[in-house]
């Protein structure tokens, strides 16, 4: 079979924990609510989750999952060995600082 890697593409991402949700880094579409263990987004003790409407579904991110923005602007969550195995951090170009 022929073997194909990917093109590598710069992400956003913004790894899902309680500070970034405070400091506001989380995107508006990820819902967040403290409403009760059967909403969608709920808080249970110092755990917070939200719920991602994606073109597969709604999706569940959990504390120390990633969200990412995809080339296309669509929000979802990404597990953190799953993230760390795609990903690394884009080197800053020195001309951009």
């Amino acid at each position: 079979m022929p073997r194909f890697r990917k093109k590598p593409v710069v992400i956003e991402a913004v790894e899902f924990t309680r500070a970034n949700f405070n400091a506001g880094l989380i995107p508006l579409k990820v819902a967040v609510a403290t409403a009760g263990p059967n909403c969608p987004g709920h808080q249970i003790g110092d755990l917070l989750f939200g719920a991602i409407k994606t073109l597969e579904g709604e999706m569940t991110a959990a504390p120390g999952d990633w969200i990412i923005k995809g080339v296309k602007g669509e929000i979802y969550p990404c597990k953190p060995d799953i993230f760390w195995a795609t990903y690394e951090p884009e080197e800053e170009d020195a001309s951009n600082s």
